[in-house]
């Protein structure tokens, strides 16, 4: 077993004294709940590997008391920048959360190397959906689900006829309702339900909006929740899938305070069943400068552009560290805080009994964070 130990405590919603960014002004008054973080370490190596560096795009859920967590890719050799090639890997660990920090009980390996799929918590298990570099993992449903002293297992439930990943999906009535996304290597709006019992597939009513990936989604109320994303522009707007009508509608766009805030490669977790709580995304004005001239510049400009664009600091990319809640029954939003470290996108994000776990992710184009983060939710 390996302890993590607590090393700092801080408030998510003394807004008024957390440093500024031009992305998103702070509210005056902070909303509920309120979140104290603390850093609790770092998982240990991924198998072949020294120490531990961080991923993106990774596993996380919450089963029997336990935090399942692994996968996600990133560059041991160097970045982008340096043209290093990215790594995904097969390590899936298993943690326990408490007051003193989180404690490492089991680490193994998937049957094939996972990052960008979608991970559903259940009753039944964390199911963890496509999302690998392996032409069979990538159509793969796997349920994960630990013992009752954390032993973790690893069981293959179903096979879509697909490859998918960075798409949307949740789970209701013994089902999960799965799409969006990347299927067989292009944007999709395709969306189905497979069904946990009889093993079939549904196609359904497509989505509506703007192709995407990389968006957060929750099922509230019954009902899927779709918000941002995007491919070559990152998209604010929101949509919800009713799933006893077979429809979708248009919801509020991620806005607080009349500006629209960028929740894209952010992640997401269920509070209750009207709202969501969102961490990360890129910045919206950041990205679109960015794909358009890594689009169009050629050569030494291309080069110049790289070095400098990659080599910037971590604040210049902006990307947003408010803590944002959608409420479905209102269908608002509003900010309660900053997360008091750099924002991540494609960090893990669990929801275990009252406290927040942010799990790694990536801070900036290229780089990522090896840091776990436990915020406790002051009721």
């Amino acid at each position: 077993m390996k302890k993590l130990l607590a090393s700092l405590i801080v408030s998510a919603t003394v807004a008024a004294t957390l440093p500024l960014t031009s992305a998103f002004a702070a509210p005056e008054t902070v909303g509920q709940p309120q979140i104290l973080w603390q850093s609790v370490g770092t998982l240990s190596p991924a198998q072949g590997q020294t120490e531990n560096i961080g991923v993106a795009g990774m596993l996380s859920g919450n089963y029997n008391g336990y935090i399942i967590a692994g996968g996600g890719a990133n560059f041991p050799n160097g970045g982008p920048a340096v043209g290093g090639p990215k790594k995904t890997y097969s390590d899936v660990y298993v943690f326990k959360a408490s007051k003193e920090g989180l404690t490492e009980v089991d680490h193994q390996q998937m049957p094939f190397e996972i990052a960008y799929g979608m991970s559903v918590t259940t009753k039944d298990g964390v199911y963890y959906i496509g999302g690998s570099t392996d032409a069979v993992g990538a159509k793969t449903i796997t349920r994960l689900t630990t013992d009752a002293k954390g032993k973790l297992k690893i069981e293959k439930v179903g096979e879509l006829p697909f490859k998918i990943q960075n798409g949307v999906a949740g789970y209701a009535n013994g089902a999960l309702y799965i799409g969006l996304g990347n299927q067989n290597g292009k944007a999709s709006a395709d969306f189905y339900k497979f069904d946990l019992k009889s093993k079939e597939l549904t196609k359904l009513a497509s989505f509506t909006g703007a192709l995407r990936e990389q968006s957060v989604s929750q099922i509230l109320n019954n009902k899927l929740y779709v918000f941002g994303g995007g491919t070559n522009t990152a998209l604010t707007d929101g949509y919800v899938y009713d799933i006893q009508k077979d429809a979708w509608d248009k919801v509020a766009s991620v806005e607080v305070d009349n500006k629209a805030i960028s929740v894209y490669g952010g992640n997401s977790i269920k509070l209750n069943e009207d709202e969501m709580l969102v961490i990360g995304g890129f910045n919206k004005e950041v990205y679109g400068w960015a794909v358009s001239n890594l689009g169009s510049l050629k050569d030494q400009e291309l080069a110049d552009f790289k070095a400098k664009y990659f080599g910037a600091d971590v604040a210049e990319f902006k990307w947003n560290n408010q803590i944002l809640v959608y409420n479905a029954k209102t269908n608002t939003w509003r900010s309660i805080g900053q997360i008091p470290f750099n924002a991540p996108c494609g960090e893990g994000l669990v929801y275990a009994g009252d406290s927040i776990i942010s799990i790694n992710g990536e801070v900036k184009p290229g780089v990522r964070s090896n840091r776990i983060y436990q915020g406790f939710i002051v009721k």
